[in-house]
């Protein structure tokens, strides 16, 4: 079986973030994999070590993102891909899934896994979009995969509670915590990952041009208006100073 892995490299989530014209300063930011990225990778290297195959990930990025790709080959995957876009867009989900499912497809990969979302962009829509690329089923928020031949039963969270699903491969996955445990590299993986080889293509190489979507500007959200503290003798006033703030000033009701 061969299974690809998304691996996307993202802010660690204590960095302060600090917003340019088009995009954000990256002077001083510490990358780390999404880290439902990371429950993709485990259950990519799980399968394989019970039924066989290679696990290849893959990464869509400028330079940095090798060392995600490093830390992928720490933990244990076969094989890793730099896909090179130096501006990439990370809001441009169309295009990063056209580049990814035109990487599988050409890989010919029988399971594509991912995390659930990226915690940058938050958008959980690549790897959707990825499977209508390839034509193939899509199983969001896996809680537990069971594969046998090429049957897939799969528990997935759904809105109050879990469902059971069976499809067939080809198939694509997102990966939602609790479907594993993910392991620390090792120190003599760390090291080995040093000397492994990271492919380099790019999109041309796939038969990609560029992407659609421009960033124009970039800012960050307002800051929030300062709360104001009611103060009424009983119920009654509390409701009616409530009411017509929301009226006069909020202009909601």
């Amino acid at each position: 079986m061969k299974i690809v892995v998304l691996v996307k490299q993202v802010p660690d989530t204590e960095t302060n973030i600090k917003v340019g014209d088009k995009t954000i300063n990256e002077a001083g930011i510490k990358w780390i994999i999404s880290p439902y990225d990371e429950f993709a990778i485990e259950e990519g290297i799980r399968i394989r070590e019970k039924s066989g195959g290679e696990v290849i990930a893959v990464s869509v990025g400028p330079d940095r993102v090798v060392e995600a790709l490093r830390t992928a080959y720490a933990m244990g995957v076969d094989k890793a891909v730099h896909i090179k876009v130096d501006d990439f867009n990370t809001f441009d989900s169309g295009y990063t899934s056209e580049v990814l499912a035109s990487f599988a497809k050409a890989e010919g990969a029988d399971l594509v896994i991912g995390g659930r979302q990226s915690i940058d962009t938050d958008s959980s829509q690549v790897a959707i979009q990825i499977a209508e690329r390839m034509g193939a089923a899509h199983i969001a928020m896996a809680l537990k995969l069971e594969i046998s031949d090429k049957t897939v039963k799969a528990t997935k969270e759904i809105d109050g509670g879990t469902a059971e699903v069976e499809t067939s491969l080809p198939l694509v996955v997102t990966a939602q915590k609790g479907l594993n445990e993910p392991r620390y590299p090792s120190l003599k993986g760390i090291m080995t990952a040093k000397k492994k080889p990271i492919d380099t293509k790019t999109p041309a190489d796939l038969g990609v041009s560029a992407g659609a979507v421009e960033v124009v500007s970039l800012e960050p959200p307002p800051p929030r208006i300062a709360g104001r503290k009611l103060e009424a003798s009983d119920a009654a006033d509390f409701a009616s100073q409530l009411v017509k703030a929301l009226r006069e000033e909020a202009k909601v009701i």
